[in-house]
């Protein structure tokens, strides 16, 4: 019996860390999608501030050359 014990006993020990695993791994597939909808978020706010600093920029551009 103590054989079979001493396996109930890994295998139980096996079961806990895959659950573990598993959790983990829910909880990391989370926070990557997290991070993936914040990187979206950032690449839109870069672009709206690109267009906006092209715009000035041109804006100064036209103003230059009607004063010259």
């Amino acid at each position: 019996m103590d054989k079979i014990q001493a396996l109930e006993l890994k295998l139980d020990t096996l079961i806990q860390q895959y659950q573990q695993l598993a959790a983990d791994n829910r909880a990391l597939r989370e926070q990557e999608g997290q991070w993936q909808e914040e990187r979206q978020r950032l690449i839109k706010n870069n672009e709206i501030a690109r267009t906006r600093v092209e715009t000035m920029i041109n804006r100064l551009k036209g103003l230059s050359q009607e004063n010259a």
